[in-house]
């Protein structure tokens, strides 16, 4: 057992309920759900309710509208990209090496092929002691 410095598992650490965004929705509509939930990034999921990938405020702009395409024209699933999600009941270590190890910001977490939570940068600055969330940032933000 910890001494209640740190999260034990995934469940833990992540906030519960995050909301899917289905993949024939259009990026302006990706756009405006990031708005009013706050958020820099949606789960995209299938017509069976399973994630396929994640979109982020930054592939909207950078690999979208950047580019010249118009976001009410462009579908999320045509964007989103590969899934790196976790269970549940991976250590708190488990779900932090794995979004060290792909630069990734947000890791959805995963039970029986549905998303019940998500895990973002927010969450490990509540959760995690300051030594260990300044590695987090030092190897999430270095360049490759």
């Amino acid at each position: 057992m910890t001494t209640g410095h740190s999260p034990e598992t995934a469940r833990d650490l992540m906030h519960p309920g995050a909301d899917c965004l289905p993949a024939h929705e259009t990026l302006d509509r990706a756009a405006q759900l990031m708005r009013d939930g706050d958020v820099g990034a949606l789960p995209v999921c299938d017509s069976d309710g399973r994630v396929t990938g994640i979109i982020t405020d930054r592939d909207i702009v950078i690999r979208c509208v950047a580019e010249g395409h118009d976001p009410a024209n462009v579908r999320a699933g045509e964007l989103a990209a590969g899934l790196v999600s976790v269970s549940p009941d991976a250590t708190a270590e488990e779900a932090l090496t794995l979004m060290e190890e792909h630069q990734i910001k947000r890791l959805p977490v995963m039970e029986n092929d549905r998303l019940i939570g998500m895990i973002s940068e927010a969450d490990l600055a509540r959760h995690l002691p300051d030594d260990k969330l300044a590695e987090f940032v030092h190897r999430v933000y270095a360049s490759a």
